[in-house]
């Protein structure tokens, strides 16, 4: 778990230093995808609104005792024609962690999520909104209908 921690960390820190004074950045939350409630940081790796980006958040929930906290991160593309309306296609991986408070007992699991989906995302900045098909896999299991709504900010 150490290592997906620090690999989160990585993606992160090498967004920040990549140059990307005019490209997109995003700040965002999700009901539903591989966060499944969460907040998140989408930004494109290039100086132009549109292309290959990434993705990281935390989310989760707590139920009698049991949490579960979710790290969502991937790579995603998008691309539009008239620079908001966007269909984006991702791909990423996402760490849990399920804690037990009654018996202090802890799981670390992980499981892949895609992303097939539309953005609003206007140039200029502002309202941001996203939704989307987000099939989930992992060792044993693959539900292909589930998805996602996201609203937040983009500057």
């Amino acid at each position: 778990m150490k290592k997906i921690y620090l690999f989160s960390l990585l993606i992160i820190i090498s967004g920040s230093l990549v140059k990307a004074q005019s490209s997109a950045k995003v700040i965002y939350a999700e009901i539903g995808g591989p966060g499944f409630a969460s907040l998140n940081y989408d930004m494109r790796f290039a100086n132009k609104e549109d292309g290959l980006g990434f993705r990281a958040g935390v989310g989760g929930f707590t139920i009698d005792n049991t949490s579960m906290v979710f790290f969502p991160m991937g790579l995603n593309y998008i691309t539009s024609k008239d620079q908001k309306n966007y269909f984006e296609l991702g791909l990423g991986i996402t760490p849990v962690s399920v804690t037990n408070g009654g018996s202090s007992s802890h799981l670390s699991t992980t499981f892949g999520h895609m992303n097939i989906g539309y953005r609003l995302q206007p140039k200029a900045g502002g309202f941001f909104f996203r939704a989307g098909i987000t099939p989930i896999f992992g060792s044993g299991f693959f539900f292909p209908y589930y998805a996602g709504l996201s609203f937040g900010y983009k500057f």
